[in-house]
């Protein structure tokens, strides 16, 4: 069901360059520790990661398809995750790799807390692989979790281009791209980047912080959405979120409006098993 204050979105044509992680999402009795044997409530197995999280959620906020970029092992878990992927609305465009698609593994207990573990590395797309990069120009509104400095910058094309930090600190020097939105964790210390390490600084820096809502610069401090249901894990809520204020963004919305449509899509994927529900 989409969101209430999506309604009023106007046709736009969105994109996603990041990665994709197939990742076994469980639901735990008791956190796991030496010599103990734990029991899984409720299991789920989904292509998640940044970049498909925000990918989907655009998608369903849109009702249309949205274009995502990505790189995947050549093997039977990039084929399960180009399927599902697709079934969730998806254009996906995919970069081939001989290594195997990057796994995971989520944790979640009683009360909500998740603990995740990757396996293997992340695969990237680069500029130099034969995609419909002409694609990105045509786009209002793209957002990139994983890439290298030259598809960073040909990402700039698109008319409203935001980034994570998770793109990582020397992608984005090197680009040296002037990024619409700067979209990240302040919890997190793998996500803090200060408008002082760019090359060029985002015209605005965006940093979650969970239940606490979160601060824009501009903007300042904004407030949480509302949880419309029990907490149930915080998987996704934070690229979710993302989703929410680039598609505000691309639709030319304030940016309280666009950082209001995030928090209701974030606290939407925290009254959820695994980050897509139903």
């Amino acid at each position: 069901m989409p969101l209430s204050s999506a309604s009023a979105l106007p046709p736009l044509r969105l994109a996603v360059v990041g990665h994709v992680e197939w990742v076994e999402f469980l639901a735990v009795d008791q956190w796991p520790r030496p010599g103990a044997i734990g029991h899984a409530l409720q299991t789920l197995q989904e292509p998640a990661g940044g970049g498909a999280v925000v990918a989907v959620q655009m998608a369903r906020l849109l009702q249309q398809p949205v274009q995502f970029f990505t790189a995947l092992g050549r093997d039977s878990v990039g084929e399960a995750c180009i399927k599902r992927l697709e079934h969730l609305g998806l254009d996906v465009h995919v970069a081939w790799r001989e290594a195997p698609t990057r796994r995971g593994l989520s944790l979640v207990d009683r009360e909500g807390d998740r603990a995740i573990t990757v396996i293997g590395e992340r695969l990237t797309p680069t500029l130099d692989d034969d995609l419909p990069w002409e694609a990105l120009g045509e786009c209002d509104g793209l957002f990139a979790t994983a890439a290298d400095a030259p598809l960073l910058k040909a990402c700039r094309s698109a008319a409203v281009l935001a980034a994570t930090p998770r793109i990582g600190l020397p992608v984005l020097q090197e680009a040296g791209v002037a990024l619409d939105a700067l979209i990240g964790s302040g919890l997190d210390p793998d996500e803090r980047v200060e408008p002082e390490q760019l090359n060029t600084a985002p015209h605005t820096l965006i940093q979650t912080e969970g239940a606490a809502g979160g601060f824009s610069h501009p903007g300042g401090r904004y407030a949480p959405a509302l949880l419309h249901g029990p907490l149930v894990e915080s998987y996704g809520c934070g690229d979710s979120f993302a989703a929410g204020v680039v598609t505000g963004l691309a639709a030319r919305w304030s940016l309280a409006k666009a950082i209001a449509l995030g928090a209701q899509c974030g606290a939407a994927c925290a009254t959820r098993f695994g980050p897509y529900g139903s």
